[in-house]
């Protein structure tokens, strides 16, 4: 037994000199390095500052917000404007996303209204080429105040009322050369109900007008006893506009997703790398995109994503 009792008194010498030598390290160690590891006090206030900001912001869920400091390449601006959210991209701000499904969204709306526009435009083409201008074989494609006159007037009307020799101009004025012709005669006649020499200077005006604005026989048309096709087209062609007037629209909204990016691009470059943006006697500090849950407990609140610019006052 002597030699198991010797290898334990053995053991617990040799454990109390390992617990002696830890005590003595540890009260060697110096004390500034630990005070160094704590946080500083301009660091503190910045997270208290953070925690104000979001604690301001309600339920929202703040995204991309800016940091005061980390990655600010100068050209971030110039990609939003390409391509907006790439600058965001390149900002590493969650927000990015929002611009480009934003510009996803408006290309697609796009290419559907301008896709419609295309598809009304060769229906009411077609309807004219088959009904108002069959009896005339009329084939050539107009110009779109052509198409815009097949809703205005029943009937083109002759060119030349009697073929070969000098032009004689429709008279009939309900229909579209004959209302040409009076409007040319009333302008340059000392009376219209009263023709002059056909060799008079104010003749010759007259007639060169109804020339450069009246439809020839290629573009001859009638929609007599075909009224209800009349109507048809009528409908299809302000269709065909409003399809073409969305696209315009849509483009326009395009415009402002890319102002909006590069703006927020140049602001938030503007942050991280000096500070803020000077406005007067305010500076634009940071910006908030988010997004506001609805609120419990409240009848007819609804969510939705929220953005707004932070300022502040000397």
């Amino acid at each position: 037994m002597t030699g198991p009792r010797r290898l334990a008194r053995r053991a617990c010498l040799a454990l109390g000199l390992l617990v002696a030598r830890g005590l003595a390290a540890q009260d060697s160690t110096p004390v500034v390095p630990a005070l160094a590891a704590l946080p500083s006090p301009v660091a503190l206030a910045r997270d208290a500052a953070t925690a104000a900001d979001l604690r301001d912001s309600g339920p929202s869920v703040a995204l991309g917000r800016v940091p005061p400091a980390g990655r600010a390449p100068w050209w971030a601006p110039a990609a939003s404007a390409v391509v907006p959210g790439a600058g965001q991209f390149a900002l590493r701000q969650q927000r990015s996303v929002a611009y480009v499904v934003a510009e996803a969204f408006l290309l697609v709306q796009y290419l559907v209204a301008q896709r419609d526009g295309d598809r009304e435009r060769s229906a009411y083409r077609d309807l004219a080429l088959t009904v108002a201008r069959k009896a005339f074989d009329g084939r050539a494609l107009g110009t779109w105040d052509y198409y815009e006159r097949l809703e205005q007037y029943l009937e083109s009307g002759a060119y030349d009322r009697i073929p070969g020799g000098p032009v004689d101009p429709a008279t009939d004025p309900s229909t579209y050369n004959g209302a040409r012709w009076r409007l040319a005669r009333e302008t340059y006649w000392r009376d219209p109900n009263v023709a002059p020499a056909t060799s008079s200077a104010e003749y010759q005006r007259a007639l060169a007008f109804y020339q450069h604005s009246a439809v020839t026989d290629a573009f001859r048309w009638s929609w007599r006893d075909a009224q209800l096709q009349q109507d048809v087209y009528i409908q299809t062609i302000r269709s065909a506009n409003r399809s073409y007037q969305r696209a315009v629209n849509v483009l326009g909204l395009v415009a402002v997703n890319h102002l909006a990016s590069l703006v927020d691009a140049y602001v938030s470059v503007r942050i991280r790398r000096y500070g803020g943006v000077r406005m007067g006697r305010y500076s634009l500090d940071g910006v908030h995109v988010g997004y506001a849950p609805p609120e419990a407990g409240m009848a007819g609140t609804n969510a939705g994503w929220q953005a707004g610019l932070r300022f502040s006052t000397p």
